[in-house]
């Protein structure tokens, strides 16, 4: 999964690769005070949309390259920030939705996945196991 940062007036955007079982302890610590949730949670929020999840997560991916950046520094509009599933990723969960779902509801989101498919990252040179982005 990637977080995309496209801040208005910039020409390209910034692409973090998240995941978050391979961010280091201080780092998730950060993310739990920043937010006032367990990392576990933070994880499933960052995914459904929670706005102060994803700021922190925008902070912690910059503050990566700028040391410096205050907090207060950190501020988006929402179509700024997005994230997108890799190929691999979209790939996993449409083999779940094929495996469990059915009739026109299976129909509806296999085209959907297959349309997300086809523009996603590719992390094949990665060669790792695939896991979707929540810590557990």
């Amino acid at each position: 999964m990637y977080l995309i940062y496209h801040p208005e007036g910039s020409d390209e955007p910034t692409r973090f690769k998240y995941n978050p079982r391979k961010l280091m302890s201080a780092e998730r610590e950060m993310l739990e005070r920043k937010t006032d949730k367990d990392f576990s949670d933070f994880t499933s929020a960052v995914l459904s949309g929670n706005s102060l999840c994803r700021r922190a997560l925008l902070y912690m991916y910059l503050k990566r390259e700028h040391p410096g950046i205050k907090w207060d520094a950190v501020d988006f509009s929402w179509d700024e920030l997005k994230l997108e599933y890799s190929k691999q990723e979209l790939t996993k969960m449409r083999e779940a939705v094929s495996e469990n779902t059915s009739g026109d509801e299976r129909a509806a989101t296999l085209a959907n996945l297959d349309e997300q498919i086809e523009t996603a990252i590719d992390e094949s040179e990665d060669g790792g196991k695939v896991d979707l982005p929540i810590a557990g």
